[in-house]
């Protein structure tokens, strides 16, 4: 026996603008899957302002408490929150959850290539209607002809994975074609092979950034000018509970906090038996974990607190790495993120960094999205060459932090 199907998500949207929706999980548990449905909630563009966490390895209840946008597909969201729980069959007709999962096969990757004459925010726009799709986009190469035409190619999967449809093709022109206009001049899907998107090595990196960008554990001391969040507290409790864990995090708010902390742990194979999160005034976060290891032991050796409480710290300060560097007489924007080790890249990272570059009025001639194992981890890495037309006319500070405050959702 399990739980009806329509019973695994339950989403209260707010009577009132500006207060929260109530979002209840209730189905069975799996390694990983407070970081699988905080990820959804933040691709769809939510903010988690409270949220209660508790499970007993088997069965799990989750309840976020969020602030959206009032055009959230709140029907589309619960869709895809009911496909990240645990499996379901069907009995006598009802659709009930087990526990049993299946891997999920790769998803197929395609090529989207897109031909447009340039203008301002023309990445953005692509990058936003690709988003409105559900199309992830894995890869790309942005290059500006001297003629002033823009070639895109967006290495792509598909969400509802119907791109391999006429119907699923079409529907993708069409929606570009409104956004873009007569800008568009040509627009090619085909699908390729899925090594077209495999990592490279840090060798095709610029020096700059290979020194103190890629490292997952706290230094000693930041690297000078870093933009970072502000201090962080972490503190590991054993004499409250005889069987947990507790951790207690006192942090600042930033978009996809909640989801940083949940990858780390998922990452350490730790589970999170109980949890309460809340934000209090200006941006101000705590946060209460019980805790355990794999083998549902708590964690008692200090070199493994001491591992872990640098990994949260340095997520939470810096969860993505902005710069600003130079590439001979021209200035190349610089955003790295660590991937989950499961595979799956942090989410809507190219279109904050898109639309903050429309905001600030400045234009991109090229742009790359690549993933590189360094250090024995993967990451990914956002290179975006900046217009040399806009390049003296807004000063490198601002760039930076601009897309730092967009990222952080601080904007």
């Amino acid at each position: 026996m399990g739980i009806l199907h329509e019973d695994v998500v339950i989403i209260r949207q707010s009577e009132k603008e500006g207060e929260p929706s109530e979002i209840t999980i209730n189905c069975p548990d799996k390694t990983g899957l407070g970081c699988d449905l905080c990820r959804i909630i933040l691709f769809f563009g939510l903010s988690i302002v409270k949220g209660d966490v508790s499970t007993d390895g088997k069965w799990c209840y989750l309840v976020f408490w969020v602030i959206g946008k009032s055009e959230t597909r709140w029907s589309l969201l619960k869709r895809r929150l009911v496909e990240a729980c645990p499996s379901c069959s069907s009995a006598s007709g009802i659709s009930f959850y087990r526990s049993e999962l299946q891997p999920p096969k790769p998803s197929d990757v395609f090529l989207l290539t897109l031909c447009c004459h340039n203008r301002r925010g023309l990445l953005h726009d692509v990058t936003r209607v690709l988003c409105e799709l559900e199309l992830t986009i894995k890869k790309v190469k942005v290059s500006t002809t001297p003629d002033g035409r823009v070639m895109d190619m967006f290495f792509i999967t598909d969400t509802r994975e119907h791109l391999h449809t006429s119907e699923r093709r079409n529907e993708t022109h069409e929606f570009l074609k409104t956004v873009l206009g007569d800008a568009m001049i040509s627009c090619e899907i085909e699908k390729v092979g899925p090594g077209i998107t495999a990592c490279s090595q840090a060798s095709f990196l610029p020096s700059a950034i290979t020194e103190d960008t890629f490292v997952l554990e706290m230094p000693n001391q930041l690297p000078s000018g870093s933009l970072t969040s502000s201090n962080v507290s972490i503190i590991f409790d054993n004499s409250l509970s005889p069987a947990h864990t507790l951790v207690q995090i006192i942090c600042q708010d930033h978009k996809g906090l909640l989801y940083d902390i949940m990858r780390t742990f998922k990452d350490y194979n730790i589970q999170i038996s109980y949890g309460r999160f809340t934000i209090k005034q200006r941006r101000h976060c705590e946060i209460d974990l019980f805790i355990v290891q794999a083998d549902g032991k708590k964690i008692v050796d200090p070199s493994k607190q001491k591992s872990l409480t640098s990994r949260l710290q340095l997520e939470l300060l810096r969860p993505l790495r902005v710069a600003v560097v130079s590439r001979g007489p021209d200035l190349e924007l610089l955003v790295t993120n660590p991937v989950e080790l499961s595979g799956k890249g942090r989410p809507l990272v190219f279109y904050d960094i898109t639309l903050s570059l429309k905001m600030l009025n400045t234009g991109i001639f090229s742009a790359e999205i690549r993933r590189h194992i360094i250090g024995g981890r993967e990451w990914e890495v956002y290179r975006i060459l900046l217009d040399e037309g806009d390049i003296s006319s807004v000063p490198r500070n601002t760039i930076e932090g601009g897309v730092w405050k967009m990222l952080m959702g601080w904007e």
